[in-house]
């Protein structure tokens, strides 16, 4: 009898888990932080003590999971004692997005990646009541596959502590976490029998394995470091240990197929296939071979890898892998689809029954043609329906849920990517960010479970990214010149009209592109190689602009000695010489498609020998836009010189070229003292020259043999092993200053 309760009991207990489990899988509830409410609390106490420094034990901090009923994140915030303030918080991340609202609507302060401004009021102001911060949205995701090549690939500790710290301010809980995965790539395949050299020939360098991981290119830019394993395996330890300590869900990687050569040789029935070149390179470093998720291999090697995975990062269930990334599936039937989505699936569940699949929606957008609706449907529905998350990856531009009736029941993400490459360049798109995550809630049947930003470059208009993040915890739209007008506030501490008025013409019109489908490469023909057919048209009104430019520079002087305005005072000129370089580009094509010579020499000669020399003595006056800071933290992660020249040669060739011979070339351009000088400068130097040089002698202008010109030196610059400052060179805002008196007013005069 006793025997039979207890077998009841048994299998009661076991339908009740099932149900329990399966509950969880509907709601993601499985998905939450992992660390203690003490030990959540200890983390802000350390980021206030970072931030604030004595100022910090001003707040009284307490992580409490039961101050939120279901799994949405809330901050609960009242006046304490002493003129302290009191933050109780579901999560550590929740408590200091809390604590970052009050820091900013209350005592004007402001955290940025290009600089703070934390002049904080004695005594803190006092807070009437409770307020209450809190999200309708179950998670807040942050990064791009790419970000960790374009962006952080070179950081240290001290530099991810600082970002980390940035995640958690602004309310970010779901941040992908990618590095140091090689050296577990490495121990797997030397397990199955691989060799050295054929890894060897797998890995790319540290600044292109991002597209190694995603099955685009292998070997270029390498061989891989056995020290940069060491080092990256070291810095992900902390990484996953401080996101953690914040109630954060790190998002750890997965296998998608992508396979060395060398599995050929010891597996050669495996069904291994050969992909067509990415992206205009060749076979010799493009053409990687990709393992059938079908084939018993693939559940081997996923397995082995997510084994090592969870045994070196721990887990907390989410995993990320993209198939097809920017590649043509073997098949488009449906049915062939979703038997390779359910593979890629099971091989996670078979280590983690719990795993949930995050899996970035690029590859709608890079080719519609092929993912049809039929596609798109079978490919998602080869895993369970609550089982994976899609980022909706670029949805300010190019949503894909509201043609998918919310990706046909699978939960997703509404992202906003803006930055590709990490280009430089003032860009927005305001009033899309501010109504597209409301519009996805409404959307019938809308399976929405957060809002994520997924640039591909970080660094870069940090307005965007407060305004984005913030939209996360908000119920309805801002007002967005009132927002503006605030942000104005705290990012300066100053009451100046003038500041006021300036943003809000930037949100006019830089900040804000409407044009349908616009996606975000600086266009500018300042960082492309020059040609007779350049780009040049632009989404707002430069009036606007430079009005705004103006008002900045009336500000200015009392504001010279902050950060923040530095910053700002060096970007904003920096456009507006970007929008000038087009102006000049425009006169030197048309004076030589007419013959003028005169006008040729004369725009060409501003350009070459005044414009673009003072645009790189500005950008060098700003430790925001050094190219020396760049190559210096590349060439310190090597351990002998050897593995300095080789990471200083990925930092180069990233930012120009991008493969051995400019195969996506000036896709990561970006604006900075030094490499304006060498690079672009040298560039638009021997295009006017070669220009003048064929109306002195009545020849037609080749662009096949400029490019070949140009291109020895665009490789002049990646191989030339220059040393570049990696702290300011002379005055801001004298330099800002002399650049306005003498191109404002020929700004003017071509509105005219």
């Amino acid at each position: 009898m006793i025997h039979c309760i207890r077998s009841a009991l048994l299998a009661l207990l076991f339908v009740t888990l099932l149900q329990s489990v399966c509950s969880d899988f509907q709601t993601l509830a499985h998905l939450r932080a992992k660390a203690s409410d003490k030990t959540q609390s200890r983390a802000v106490v350390d980021l206030l003590r970072r931030l604030l420094g004595n100022r910090s034990r001003d707040f009284i901090v307490s992580v409490n999971r039961t101050v939120s009923n279901d799994t949405l994140d809330v901050c609960e915030l009242r006046s304490a004692k002493n003129n302290k303030i009191l933050a109780v918080g579901s999560t550590g991340v929740a408590v200091a997005t809390g604590i970052y609202n009050y820091l900013k609507y209350f005592c004007n302060c402001h955290v940025s990646w290009s600089g703070d401004q934390l002049d904080l009021p004695r005594p803190l102001p006092p807070l009437t009541g409770v307020l209450r911060i809190n999200t309708p949205h179950r998670f807040r995701y942050y990064q791009n596959v790419c970000t960790q090549s374009y962006s952080s690939v070179w950081w240290d500790w001290p530099r991810w502590q600082r970002e980390i710290d940035w995640m958690a301010l602004n309310g970010i809980n779901l941040p992908l976490a990618f590095t140091g995965q090689e050296v577990l790539w490495q121990e797997v395949y030397l397990s199955l029998g691989l060799n050295q050299t054929e890894l060897d020939h797998f890995f790319t360098g540290p600044a292109f394995l991002a597209w190694n991981r995603m099955g685009n290119l292998f070997q270029w830019g390498g061989p891989l470091p056995q020290s940069w394993h060491v080092k990256q395996l070291y810095l992900q330890f902390k990484i996953l240990d401080r996101m953690r300590s914040f109630g954060m869900i790190p998002v750890l990687p997965a296998f998608s197929g992508i396979v060395p050569e060398g599995i050929t040789r010891l597996f050669p029935q495996a069904n291994v296939t050969k992909l067509n070149p990415w992206s205009h390179f060749n076979c010799t470093y493009s053409c990687a071979y990709v393992l059938d998720p079908r084939d018993p291999l693939f559940q081997r090697i996923g397995a082995l890898f997510l084994t090592q995975v969870m045994k070196e990062f721990g887990t907390d269930h989410i995993y990320n892998t993209d198939t097809f990334n920017e590649m043509a599936p073997a098949s488009s039937d449906p049915a062939y689809l979703a038997s390779i989505s359910r593979a890629v699936f099971n091989t996670m569940t078979s280590v983690d029954p719990q795993a949930i699949w995050l899996m970035q929606g690029w590859l709608f957008i890079s080719d519609p043609s092929f993912w049809k609706p039929d596609q798109v449907k079978a490919l998602l529905h080869g895993v369970p329906l609550g089982r994976m998350i899609v980022l909706d990856l670029f949805a300010e531009s190019m949503p894909v849920y509201s043609s998918t009736n919310s990706f046909y029941g699978q939960p997703f993400i509404w992202c906003m990517l803006h930055n590709f490459g990490g280009n430089s360049g003032l860009f927005g798109t305001v009033e899309s960010i501010n109504s597209g995550p409301f519009d996805a809630i409404r959307f019938p049947n809308s399976t929405l479970v957060g809002l994520g930003l997924t640039p591909e470059g970080i660094e870069q208009n940090p307005v965007i990214y407060e305004l984005m993040s913030e939209l996360a915890w908000r119920k309805e739209p801002v007002n967005l010149s009132k927002w503006v007008s605030l942000y104005a506030l705290r990012r300066y501490g100053s009451m100046d009209e003038n500041l006021t008025v300036a943003w809000q013409l930037l949100f006019h019109s830089v900040y804000n592109c409407t044009l349908p489908l616009y996606k975000n490469h600086n266009r500018s023909p300042l960082v492309h190689r020059p040609s007779l057919h350049m780009q040049t048209d632009i989404w707002y009104e430069p009036a606007d602009f430079y009005k705004a430019w103006k008002l900045l520079f009336e500000a200015a002087p009392g504001l010279a000695t902050l950060e923040t305005f530095r910053y700002d005072l060096v970007d904003v000129t920096r456009q507006a010489l970007q929008l000038l370089t087009t102006e000049f580009y425009k006169e030197i094509r048309n004076a030589f498609q007419t013959q003028k010579l005169p006008d040729l020499l004369t725009a060409g000669g501003v350009l070459v020998y005044d414009l673009l020399p003072e645009l790189d003595h500005l950008l060098s006056s700003n430790e925001h836009f050094l190219l020396g800071v760049w190559l210096e933290q590349a060439q310190s992660q090597g351990v002998d010189e050897h593995e300095a020249q080789l990471y200083d040669i990925n930092a180069r060739n990233q930012i120009t070229l991008w493969g051995p011979d400019g195969e996506i070339l000036d896709y990561a351009s970006k604006e900075w003292g030094g490499l304006v000088e060498d690079y672009y400068l040298q560039r638009w130097g021997l295009f006017v020259n070669t220009l003048v040089e064929c109306l002195d002698r009545g020849r037609p202008f080749k662009q096949d043999v400029f490019n070949q010109a140009v291109f020895q030196v665009e490789k002049g610059f990646v191989y030339n092993q220059r040393k570049y400052p990696s702290k300011p060179l002379g005055d801001t805002y004298e330099i800002a200053h002399r650049i306005f008196l003498k191109y404002y007013p020929y700004a003017l005069k071509r509105l005219k």
